[in-house]
């Protein structure tokens, strides 16, 4: 059983999957079309909520050197992602690189680990994206009933000139703090997040369409959200007051993580997830019409772009506003009040927002099928995971399938769990990949490499590293359900895909 499980697939025979049960994928994707799905993913509510929140509670102005921390602990990660990409042009992202280098069980387990990142990510962005058009509708008097905007089980009141919102510990001594009576407030209970389901639905339609067609709708969004950041960016600078930056690195409060150089490290750790997304760029290899060459490009050159926007965004936005008052879930609508005659931005930045996470959902939910189809076409999940559409040429079984899930997950659970299964699940990923490209270059050293991961080792173990302490820092709640997730995989594994494994067939044992 042991040598079955630490079975290795051979790199040639992953290309000759691209050539085989893979070639039926539509190669429709070039370099704009990769740098924009990265992008797509990576952009989302990070821009439009983490940055003032971060600032305010960690780092001031200096979230900027945030940033630019978080970037370099990406970047160590996304090197080994496009090298992996480049040699590699299999759909199945860390699945596939983990079957290449560290054997099937651990495999299997990444494959599992990345339903938790993409599959759970899409309906986590899903339930954000329906928080955006709630409050977008509103705006102009179209008031959704709150009973169908929330996760069933809900409870939820109506708070004077705020809205609908979950009545939480912090939410009920809030208004207690005002002298506000809760029994005397409209209230209501969640059934199911409709708007949530709803966007899921229609982006899986584009999916199962085609490769393409789903690449020009991401492109247009793309397009959409950075120029609503670049808008805001142009028209902020001016309002900008230098005294707004001073001090640029808070004194720290007298304890780690409140402000000073600690706080500009946890405020690294807090906007690290807003990066997370470029991986799945990976998962399209297979449908890019020059791999070797524009999978490294896709992957680095969205992390530069995104970094860059982060970087101009939190610049302007703590000049703009005085970082201490940033800690709300909209900070860039407190940056834009600041500039006075602009109230007409106020819908252009939820746009953008909508605009955002739209995008993020179809990269996710174009992602998490390609995985399933891999590890379909490798014996461990049934046959019919492998189907590919006979007109379209899109893996429209798992896509339904996927989306079929995400609907139950993000129509009936919070956003909070879901968000910190998203979290480990990606960070697991990308230990195992930076330990895969750094176990490959000393079991296979003359292997052909179009794209080689600079300074090794020292790149693969600064990934591990970053990722290993991030994980760490999650709640011990995030670990149990974690442990509980790979117990079900370990299950499906041990019953079903150890028997039906193509290398096991293979080796006719």
């Amino acid at each position: 059983m042991k040598n079955k499980m630490l079975r290795i697939k051979p790199i040639d025979s992953l290309l000759g999957q691209a050539d085989g049960a893979g070639s039926s994928l539509k190669k429709a994707l070039g370099p704009v079309d990769i740098v924009l799905l990265g992008i797509g993913c990576i952009i989302g509510a990070g821009i439009f909520v983490l940055t003032g929140q971060a600032a305010a509670q960690y780092a001031g102005p200096a979230i900027v050197l945030s940033f630019v921390i978080s970037a370099i602990g990406c970047a160590f990660a996304g090197l080994c992602y496009a090298e992996f990409a480049a040699m590699i042009p299999v759909s199945g992202s860390a699945y596939t690189y983990a079957y290449a280098t560290m054997g099937e069980f651990i495999a299997w387990i990444i494959g599992w680990d990345l339903i938790l990142e993409y599959l759970f990510g899409a309906a986590t962005v899903s339930v954000g994206w329906s928080g955006y058009v709630v409050s977008f509708l509103a705006d102009f008097g179209i008031n959704l009933p709150p009973q169908l905007c929330n996760p069933l089980g809900t409870h939820l009141v109506q708070i004077p000139g705020q809205g609908w919102a979950a009545a939480g510990a912090n939410t009920l001594a809030e208004l207690a703090g005002k002298g506000i009576d809760v029994s005397t407030l409209a209230q209501a209970t969640g059934i199911i997040n409709l708007p949530a389901v709803f966007i899921i639905l229609f982006i899986t339609l584009i999916l199962v369409i085609g490769i393409k067609e789903s690449s020009k709708v991401n492109n247009i969004i793309v397009y959409i959200k950075v120029a609503v950041v670049l808008l805001f960016v142009a028209l902020g600078f001016k309002y900008i007051k230098p005294e707004n930056w001073t001090p640029f690195i808070p004194q720290n409060l007298g304890s780690f993580g409140q402000f000073g150089w600690s706080g500009i490290l946890r405020g690294a750790g807090v906007v690290f997830f807003a990066y997370i997304g470029f991986d799945a760029v990976s998962t399209v290899a297979q449908e890019a019409k020059k791999p070797q060459r524009d999978m490294p490009v896709g992957i680095l050159v969205s992390l530069v772009v995104c970094t860059i926007l982060y970087v101009l965004v939190a610049l302007v936005l703590t000049g703009v506003v005085k970082y201490n008052f940033l800690n709300v879930a909209d900070p860039i609508a407190v940056g834009v009040n600041a500039m006075e005659g602009f109230g007409w931005l106020h819908p252009v930045i939820k746009l953008g927002a909508i605009a955002g996470l739209s995008s993020v959902v179809l990269v996710l939910l174009l992602g998490q099928p390609r995985i399933l189809f891999s590890m379909a076409v490798d014996g461990l999940l049934p046959r019919v995971f492998r189907s590919v559409h006979k007109k379209f040429h899109t893996p429209h079984i798992t896509t339904m399938a996927t989306a079929f899930t995400a609907i139950v997950l993000a129509g009936f659970l919070p956003i909070g769990i879901l968000g910190e299964m998203v979290s480990i699940g990606t960070l697991m990923a990308f230990m195992i990949v930076c330990i895969g490209v750094w176990r490959l270059r000393h079991t296979q050293p003359d292997r052909k490499r179009p794209f080689k991961t600079p300074w090794m080792p020292f790149v693969p173990i600064m990934g591990i590293l970053i990722a290993l302490i991030q994980m760490l820092a999650l709640p011990l709640m995030t670990w149990v359900r974690l442990i509980l997730w790979m117990l079900l995989g370990f299950a499906i594994y041990f019953l079903y895909g150890v028997k039906h494994s193509n290398l096991h067939k293979n080796s006719g044992s």
